[in-house]
């Protein structure tokens, strides 16, 4: 797949059919797990089913064995090697942010329209219950205009996470890729108190120097 098809293939179970051919509806996936005695569970899936189709869901699949949670499960283990599968031989980062789940889906729908607008193919998986959504991004690093659309990407997504009070990220980190909007979700004060605790406990700045907070941002070393 060349750049510009492949980022019409983002979308992440398009993907996941491609590699592992699981027999999935394609488009919009929403995955359910219940617990429970065997009444409290038949119950939540009844449930669960009636809202899915009170929703427009095109349909409803319910697993009643191991085997059948497996290979439903399988799309969601396998998500990260499809979306690496579309374009051989490409680098993947994998990013997230999280929102508040009353403004998810405003989150992902502008996360596809970006992809969209630049062209990068970055398919989507997450987690509903608690807002967070990882996007796999996937592009050639040696050319130069895929580089800054993926970076102009990431800089979008963590601006509108903070926008929509959310936080750049759920579980990645930050890193160096994301500290440079620590500012932005911050005030001044969290981040004084983020720095004092880096240099209480890493007085000599050896661990991990420069992630989350920059060397400047920490008191001076006595």
């Amino acid at each position: 797949l060349d750049f510009e098809k492949a980022a019409t293939l983002r979308d992440q179970i398009r993907a996941i059919e491609r590699y592992s051919r699981l027999g999935l509806s394609e488009g919009d996936t929403l995955i359910v797990e219940c617990s429970g005695d065997p009444d409290s569970v038949a119950r939540q899936m009844r449930l669960i089913g009636e809202i899915a189709v009170d929703f427009a869901a095109s349909s409803v699949t319910t697993a009643h064995s191991a085997e059948e949670r497996g290979r439903i499960w399988k799309a969601r283990h396998d998500a990260w090697w499809a979306a690496i599968a579309l374009r051989p031989g490409a680098k993947g980062i994998p990013t997230d942010s999280c929102v508040p789940v009353s403004r998810l889906a405003e989150a992902i729908d502008g996360a596809r329209r970006d992809c969209a607008e630049l062209g990068v193919t970055a398919p989507i998986c997450g987690h509903v219950g608690d807002g967070n959504f990882h996007l796999c991004v996937v592009f050639d690093p040696d050319s130069p205009r895929e580089a800054t659309a993926v970076e102009t990407l990431l800089e979008r997504l963590s601006r509108r996470a903070i926008a929509l009070g959310g936080t750049i990220t759920g579980e990645h980190g930050i890193g160096y890729g994301k500290r440079a909007f620590m500012a932005e979700e911050h005030d001044e004060a969290g981040l004084r108190a983020m720095a004092a605790v880096k240099r209480a406990l890493d007085p000599r700045n050896i661990m991990n120097p420069g992630k989350i907070i920059e060397a400047g941002d920490l008191p001076p070393f006595e």
